[in-house]
């Protein structure tokens, strides 16, 4: 479990590796099984995971308490409510295991320890807010320029394993349409 995060983060770094087994040290592993939570809303999130096998759904619950899905992560990414992180604060999402996942937990004391001693670890801690931050972006315009039909085809075209990997609740769930709705458009694709 511990090579896919080496691989991960020298892929990204290059031969820019000082003190990698220092970082990877800092990690410890997580088994989780389908359904179970790694976070609940209004706990405070003390970890920053990165998932070697699995996929994690980021959800928040509506006033009716439907989930509503702002992301799904799978394998060789990170997954964590930065927010709650690093402010210590309540989070207001949870995240919970759609498969049996395995994962690498850093808490907070270690993934600060390794932002202040390790100068290449300020580098994947900059790729995990960039890519957070581009992905809340993106989806925000998805929703806000793509009507139904154009969101589903746009999930078969860049996210296809999440159509085959996924139920239809949860896909219809990410993308912000009723699973009815999904279930008829899909059909006619």
């Amino acid at each position: 479990m511990i090579d896919t995060l080496r691989n991960h983060i020298v892929k990204r770094l290059g031969n820019d590796i000082e003190n990698l087994e220092i970082v990877l040290a800092s990690f410890k592993p997580i088994m989780v099984k389908r359904n179970e939570h790694i976070l609940r809303s209004g706990e405070v999130c003390k970890y920053v995971y990165f998932i070697a096998k699995g996929c994690l759904q980021v959800y928040v619950h509506d006033k009716d308490m439907n989930d509503t899905t702002r992301d799904i992560v799978i394998e060789d990414n990170w997954c964590s409510e930065l927010i709650s992180f690093g402010s210590g604060q309540a989070a207001t999402e949870s995240i919970k295991a759609v498969e049996s996942s395995e994962l690498l937990a850093i808490d907070r004391r270690n993934f600060q320890n390794m932002m202040e001693q390790v100068p290449q670890f300020d580098k994947v801690y900059k790729q995990i807010l960039e890519a957070s931050y581009a992905n809340s972006v993106y989806r925000i315009n998805t929703f806000v320029s793509l009507n139904a039909l154009e969101r589903i085809q746009w999930l078969m075209e860049y996210r296809p394993d999440l159509m085959t990997r996924l139920s239809s609740k949860l896909i219809a769930s990410y993308l912000g349409i009723n699973k009815d709705v999904f279930s008829r458009l899909k059909a006619q694709l």
